[in-house]
């Protein structure tokens, strides 16, 4: 999402159901960050819900949902709209961690600044301890942008074949 270059401002909600299991942490959290006067995302995060892994950009010309979103054995897979025309993708499942690891230790091997940079990972934990904030508070909490920065280049990227979702020992998996 591109980044506005007012203040972006945060808002966020979060409940506990009150289930010992889950006493010591905010169990759900919903939030609506606001970019500049024109752009909003908006999203709910729950350890104590149905195994949904999802998400979906609506502009002004169409909309784009992808599902599932995050998985790293699994093949991935969109649908975009433009106008009246839909389009249905799959993408290739494919090892996301070997690429970052293999570009992050050439940035460290070569003393070249990684892309994106340590300014982004601050600005992440800002926008979280805002959204604690705000769900302390009740009241949304302004932040101020990021000067913009250098976005990777298509030429960066690394491709490595497809994990194998790995086996769970002596515990269950989060969505059961």
């Amino acid at each position: 999402m591109p980044r506005s270059l007012s203040t972006a401002r945060q808002y966020a909600v979060s409940v506990n159901s009150g289930g010992s299991t889950l006493a010591e942490i905010d169990e759900t959290t919903a939030a609506v960050l606001r970019f500049g006067d024109k752009q909003l995302a908006t999203f709910v995060t729950s350890f104590n819900a149905s195994d949904v892994a999802s998400y979906r950009i609506v502009g002004t010309k169409g909309h784009v949902r992808v599902d599932p979103a995050y998985e790293y054995a699994d093949t991935l897979s969109y649908v975009l709209t433009a106008g009246s025309k839909t389009t249905r993708k799959r993408v290739p499942k494919r090892d996301q961690f070997a690429p970052e690891l293999l570009y992050f230790s050439d940035c460290i091997q070569n003393d070249r600044r990684p892309e994106p940079g340590g300014r982004e990972g601050l600005q992440d934990v800002k926008i979280v301890r805002a959204l604690y904030e705000s769900a302390e508070t009740g009241k949304a909490v302004a932040i101020a942008p990021l000067p913009q920065e250098r976005y990777p280049h298509k030429r960066q990227k690394i491709v490595r074949p497809a994990v194998t979702k790995p086996a769970l020992v002596g515990v269950a998996s989060a969505g059961d």
